[in-house]
């Protein structure tokens, strides 16, 4: 290579002129982890935050802010940050707004995962944390202390898909100066946008069904107000940023986003409709059934076109407890045991062997878990296709 060319330089002969890369259908993917600047006036302005532009990819990319702000006009939210995983979304909030002296006030059903972060990790930090039921307002009220500062619920539980009152918690939350976080990863914007009943800040695991296709890991912490700068500060300071190629995936992910979310949410009230009482099935929990104790509630948060849609998830309790979950799982063809959910294709989840592993006797019978609970994430297969594979392997239950 003569000593005069730089390897940047190289480029094709063929190369397409600006103007038509400009006119793509699809956003490009920017990989540079650096992007140089004109003078150390330019970077510093960039770094700071007075000037628009890029550094450094840790400080922000294009990508990131490209999903960004189609996540936060989804959400209608003031502002919105990507993370690298949505445990990282929930660790950006739990970083940006508790410090030492705080108290967190947690929900009893929470993703074990984030229980763990503000109880164990967080009292690290001199930070309180105490759990309570949010379905009982009352309890929760009684349950706040001057200190509180963050209640952290999530829209629809895991698994057994109860739904709180969104709009009276947030209610509570101001009423002491305390600010609403809630995890909306079962629901998206699709079913439900909770800032829009009150809450201040809105986690999704974009890993879920927002991506949709199980390939990449992503989160958002979205918001009212004028939180935006202090998070952003957060997210780099302790680099939890996410990578442009994992942005590019997302954002394609919702370019589907509605049409997928849609179909799931019809199949699941099919599914859930129909495994309503299997003789292999002690309990069916959806929030679209009239027996769901929540289903008021659903109706009056959930939206959709033209009726609410109550989510791709649907649980199902078998009678014979472990040994019905072993046989089943062993029996079904089609239908994987995937620990995440949300993907394109149905799948389902032992909660005593993954996501309520580390739980308690105790603290599985307080939430309605035992062993026989099987959470399924509906896909986008035919109703048909997933209530065969359901009721043959359920039918040899018996």
């Amino acid at each position: 290579m003569p000593d005069n060319i730089r390897i940047r330089d190289l480029c094709p002969s063929n190369s397409p002129p600006p103007h038509a890369v400009d006119r793509a259908s699809r956003s490009s993917i920017w990989p540079s982890v650096t992007f140089a600047c004109d003078s150390p006036d330019e970077a510093d302005g960039i770094l700071g935050g007075t000037i628009p532009g890029y550094a450094y990819q840790r400080d922000g990319h294009p990508n990131a802010d490209v999903l960004a702000e189609k996540c936060r006009q989804l959400h209608r939210a003031d502002h919105a940050t990507m993370t690298s995983s949505g445990q990282a979304a929930m660790s950006l909030a739990l970083l940006s707004f508790l410090g030492t002296g705080d108290h967190v006030l947690l929900s009893s059903r929470l993703y074990g995962n984030t229980v763990r972060m503000f109880r164990d990790q967080a009292s690290r930090f001199g930070i309180r944390a105490g759990e309570t039921d949010m379905l009982d307002l009352e309890q929760v009220r009684s349950s706040m202390t001057d200190q509180t500062k963050l209640i952290v619920v999530e829209t629809v539980s895991n698994p057994t898909l109860r739904v709180c009152d969104l709009a009276g918690l947030a209610r509570l939350a101001h009423e002491r100066k305390a600010k609403l976080l809630v995890d909306n990863t079962f629901a998206s914007p699709v079913v439900c946008r909770p800032l829009e009943l009150g809450a201040d800040l809105v986690v999704e695991s974009l890993t879920k069904i927002m991506n949709g296709h199980s390939d990449s890991v992503m989160g958002l912490l979205c918001g009212a107000g004028d939180d935006g700068d202090r998070i952003n500060k957060t997210v780099r300071c302790w680099g939890m940023t996410s990578s442009p190629f994992d942005c590019w995936i997302c954002e394609r992910g919702l370019l589907t986003l509605h049409v997928r979310v849609s179909a799931a949410c019809r199949t699941a009230m099919k599914v859930a409709e129909s495994l309503v009482g299997n003789s292999a099935i002690r309990q069916v929990d959806y929030p679209g059934l009239d027996s769901h104790p929540d289903h008021a509630k659903a109706v009056r948060q959930f939206h959709g076109d033209e009726q609410p849609m109550f989510g791709h998830i649907v649980t199902m309790h078998l009678k014979g407890g472990s040994k019905g979950a072993e046989r089943l799982i062993g029996r079904l063809d089609g239908i994987h045991y995937c620990t995440s959910l949300g993907g394109v294709e149905t799948t389902l989840s032992h909660s005593c062997s993954s996501s309520h592993r580390s739980c308690t006797q105790a603290e599985l019978d307080a939430v309605g878990i035992d062993g026989g609970t099987i959470r399924l994430s509906i896909g986008l297969e035919s109703p048909e296709y997933v209530l065969n594979s359901l009721q043959s392997a359920l039918h040899r239950l018996d």
